[in-house]
């Protein structure tokens, strides 16, 4: 081929390309959303937004676009970025028309839908109403706070144990505690994870199920890949089939009315009692997973974020473990709600580091609405995310700073409580809000009561803590490594002289080159 060739297109080619100009200028004449800030890319395709998507940098992505482009950004033809706090409470108030977009739908890889993804507002209304009194703080007190507690009071006795030996991964440890409480609670009988030191099969399927769905919902094509006889791709479709066969102890369990029953036994009783709605077999299989899947990565990650942040805060660490080290021995949840450093600590984290800061997808109503100062037409896609509106900087002071006492000794400003959504907003908010801030708070109390001194492994760095955002976010090493070994960090000291020593060397020998003569330090004993 001549470099004539090579270098000018062949006519094929640019008849190719001249032929799908006419459609790609089509696409963006007609582009609903083509009046609003956002790159220019985003009024022809969504592949760029799929791109951060399926590489676990939405949020990043996002949160770069809003701040280039401000708080209305179009994000694809059929997408638009919101971080207007008015817009953001319009969205998400109590009987909002911004429905939940079809996106929840395909995300649902049941044979019917459930509490979180259930699109039609008064379907949801009711199922929310049967679930919510077993998910009431009163209820969780009388009846499971004892199951929490002592599932708590094991993981941290299980990471003691192994910080004093060496290392321990701090990320694994929470995830199993939150698997068991979760597990618990929907099945009515402990999976023992945390006294095996690892997640059964059912959990393994459950996490291959969530890790699927999360791919074919932004790419269905990849549904096709059935047709695969491969193990390990087999493995994750017959996924599905394997959860519902192992819900099936939560109906057993909710029905027998025997023994130690799960949180779905009330439910049906109030059913049966008063006559509202209906929950059968099948719901009950589903909201049993749903219960798990949305109250351990979430619960596990909190944790995770929360020991990463307060450990490289002396100060910080130093206090809450006082404030815990006070409490009697037998402490209950009333008392722990009591404490306003370590509650202050778990709201801040919240904050930088709740599980969830991805995009709430909603549908704009027939008819359109006026955001900020631009008009969106209806049927077009809305979302908020957490990640933004917790880090703009014109509703928190000093937003990138992990500051728990932003939350004492006053309250934080109105439009601080109004952006602040780490479990949702309005009436989709997470149904399992209470048993998370009861898990946070125990767990919490126990560590810092426990693992005094406790440090973090030099594996755990910034780099390794950075963000991986699928949906949910998570550490990208997967692990977060602490240690209470003498001989560990002592190392870790010794290697810290050792470097602050060089620095100090090399700053002599800069010096010393600047002014041609050596440099003497008087030190001081």
């Amino acid at each position: 081929m001549t470099f004539i060739e090579n270098v000018i297109p062949s006519s094929k080619y640019v008849r190719a390309s001249s032929e799908k100009f006419p459609s790609f200028a089509y696409v963006a004449i007609t582009c609903p959303t083509r009046h609003l800030p956002g790159p220019w890319y985003t009024r022809f395709t969504h592949l760029r937004l799929k791109q951060a998507v399926m590489s676990g940098q939405r949020i990043f992505y996002v949160h770069d676009l809003h701040e280039k482009y401000g708080p209305i950004v179009r994000l694809s033809p059929n997408e638009v970025g919101v971080a207007d706090l008015e817009s953001f409470k319009e969205i998400h108030k109590v009987g909002s028309k911004y429905l939940k977009s079809e996106w929840y739908q395909r995300l649902a890889n049941f044979p019917k839908p459930g509490v979180f993804t259930m699109t039609d507002p008064r379907e949801h209304a009711l199922r929310r109403r049967l679930l919510s009194r077993s998910f009431s703080r009163s209820y969780l007190i009388e009846h499971w706070e004892s199951v929490v507690r002592e599932k708590a009071q094991t993981c941290v006795t299980k990471i003691k144990e192994e910080a004093k030996k060496g290392k321990t991964d701090v990320f694994h440890w929470w995830l199993l505690l939150a698997s068991d409480v979760s597990a618990h609670l929907a099945f009515g009988q402990s999976f023992e994870m945390l006294e095996h030191g690892k997640v059964n099969d059912l959990m393994r399927a459950l996490k291959r199920l969530t890790i699927g769905a999360g791919l074919m919902v932004e790419m269905p094509l990849l549904r096709l890949l059935r047709f695969i006889p491969v193990g390990i791709v087999q493995d994750m479709f017959n996924a599905n089939d394997t959860i519902l066969k192992g819900a099936g102890l939560a109906v057993e369990k909710a029905r027998s009315r025997r023994g130690e029953n799960n949180i779905f036994a009330k439910v049906i009783e109030d059913c049966e009692k008063e006559g509202e709605g209906h929950i059968d077999s099948m719901d009950v299989r589903i909201e049993a997973m749903n219960i798990i899947i949305a109250g351990t990565d979430t619960t596990g990650v909190t944790l995770t974020y929360l020991v990463w942040a307060v450990l490289q805060r002396p100060d910080l660490q130093s206090a809450l473990e006082k404030e815990v080290a006070d409490l009697r021995p037998s402490f209950r949840e009333d008392e722990l709600i009591a404490l306003p450093v370590l509650n202050a600590v778990i709201e801040e984290t919240l904050r930088l580091y709740g599980a969830a800061p991805s995009g709430l997808p909603r549908v704009v109503p027939q008819g359109g609405a006026k955001m900020e100062k631009h008009f969106i037409p209806g049927r077009i896609t809305v979302s908020t995310q957490a990640y933004t509106l917790h880090r703009d900087p014109q509703i928190w002071k000093d937003p990138l700073e992990f500051n728990p006492f932003r939350w004492i000794p006053t309250p934080v400003d109105p439009s601080c409580k109004v952006a602040f959504h780490p479990f949702g907003a309005g009436a989709r908010s997470c149904i399992g809000i209470h048993l998370a801030r009861m898990e946070l708070r125990y767990a919490t109390a126990f560590f810092f009561r426990e693992c005094k001194g406790i440090r973090l492994c030099e594996s755990t760095t910034p780099e390794s803590m950075a963000f991986e955002n699928f949906f949910l976010i998570a550490p990208k090493a997967h692990k977060c490594e602490t240690t209470m070994d003498g001989d560990v960090i002592g190392e870790m000291e010794r290697k810290k002289v050792e470097a602050g020593l060089k620095a100090i060397e090399d700053d002599m020998k800069e010096i010393e080159g600047r002014v041609g003569k050596k440099v003497e330090v008087e030190v001081n004993a």
